[in-house]
């Protein structure tokens, strides 16, 4: 098994596949390493694919201590990752949890990616909802030491933003609620309190998205009703991101509709490689319909 280690010394369990330009997969809450295994077989024909599991996941490490969990240090823990495999620029991946460490990458470490995808991100990141969110939050953690890992999997699992996997791919569904289930209860309680709980809105991090110029992608599902305003609040603000809509479409893109998934990101890589993804033409901001005032 191979791990890489981060400098508060937590071990981080990685996956890779293939050759070419690395691109890192950064798994979301209910999920781990093995949910981007229809990717790693995928663009690992053309690419060197990494997958890991976020601290507080096995195989990885799962600390304790709930101040070892933090937005910052799932943004660092990405790049640990990197620096084992002595990878200087790669291309971020990132679905919800890691559709923010993404993000933050993009505005704190641009230097370290070659383009960034940001799915499914936007839970809780609006202002007025900051205190419900929280309170979800905190019920989560609860729910999870309470009922352990697999009925509170079932329960977290089944929310209205997932229904639309299980509707469509009931087996996928079963195979993506069963791998929850062996997640424990100390790194699923901490992560939802460490990192969910207590990372930053986007609304505050609208002067950081403007710095962005690295080439973005940013992917929502039109049912996954908590993202849609946050993906466009990226989109109006990152001066280099493209958005896309997934049709009739929950949270877990990923996964719920793969060949969607992998077409979109493959169209967005052609135009990468080849030069032609470019910062938005200012004058598409003009005031107005016909951008007379």
């Amino acid at each position: 098994m191979a791990f890489a280690k981060t400098d508060d010394g937590v071990n981080l369990y990685y996956e890779e596949s293939g050759s070419g330009q690395p691109i890192i997969f950064v798994h979301e809450f209910a999920a781990d390493y093995r949910s981007w295994e229809l990717q790693m077989r995928f663009f690992s024909r053309y690419f060197r694919c990494i997958t890991f599991s976020a601290r507080g996941y096995l195989p990885s490490d799962i600390p304790t201590d709930p101040a070892m969990y933090s937005q910052e240090r799932a943004m660092k823990d990405v790049l640990a990752v990197l620096d084992h495999l002595q990878i200087e620029k790669a291309h971020i991946v990132g679905l919800s949890m890691g559709g923010f460490a993404s993000l933050h990458i993009g505005i704190h470490n641009p230097h370290r990616a070659l383009s960034l995808v940001i799915a499914g991100c936007g839970y809780g990141a609006q202002p007025e909802k900051k205190t419900g969110f929280h309170a979800e939050v905190e019920a989560a953690a609860k729910l999870f030491e309470d009922l352990g890992s697999v009925e509170g999997g079932k329960k977290y699992t089944i929310g209205p933003t997932r229904v639309q996997f299980q509707n469509k791919d009931p087996r996928g569904f079963n195979e993506f609620v069963n791998s929850m289930s062996e997640h424990p209860v100390a790194g699923s309680a901490n992560t939802l309190r460490g990192v969910q709980k207590m990372r930053p809105s986007l609304w505050e991090l609208i002067d950081g998205m403007k710095t962005i110029q690295v080439p973005t992608l940013i992917i929502t599902g039109d049912e996954d009703d908590p993202c849609l305003e946050p993906a466009l609040l990226m989109k109006r603000n990152i001066p280099s991101a493209g958005l896309v809509v997934f049709p009739n479409a929950g949270h877990t893109n990923n996964i719920e509709d793969p060949d969607l998934f992998n077409s979109t990101l493959s169209e967005f890589y052609l135009k990468v490689l080849a030069g032609r993804w470019s910062l938005r033409d200012p004058r598409s901001q003009a005031t107005g319909i016909l951008g007379f005032k």
